[in-house]
């Protein structure tokens, strides 16, 4: 099952390289923005509690999508960019096992135990 949903997730991100390749960006924007959802790990510089909050703020596909519909329905091609890489950010790291944070520790996923501690 496991290997079924990295495969999913892989469907995920590659069919998000696509969309982004039919909007109006250079290539190198991909790349440059993909790791930029992580900033919301700053949170556990705080708390786990605060840390999960805003951690699965940044990696929710819901979140992604609000802000992707948002830029298609004002036609505004940086809002769907920001959906779109959330998307990709997003199957990106639950291809590798991250997945939304319990409050408890940031090794404590939806998906399985991450880390040394796994």
């Amino acid at each position: 099952m496991r290997n079924l949903l990295k495969l999913e997730e892989a469907a995920l991100f590659l069919l998000s390289i696509y969309l982004f390749s039919t909007l109006d960006f250079a290539w190198w924007w991909f790349p440059a923005l993909l790791l930029v959802p992580d900033v919301g790990m700053i949170g556990y510089l705080f708390n786990p509690k605060i840390g999960a909050f805003i951690y699965n703020l940044f990696h929710n596909r819901l979140v992604a999508a609000g802000i992707a519909c948002y830029g298609l329905v004002f036609e505004n091609e940086y809002w769907i960019l920001a959906g779109l890489i959330l998307f990709a950010h997003i199957s990106l790291d639950r291809m590798m096992g991250y997945g939304l944070k319990f409050n408890d520790s940031f090794h404590h996923t939806h998906l399985e135990k991450i880390g040394k501690k796994r």
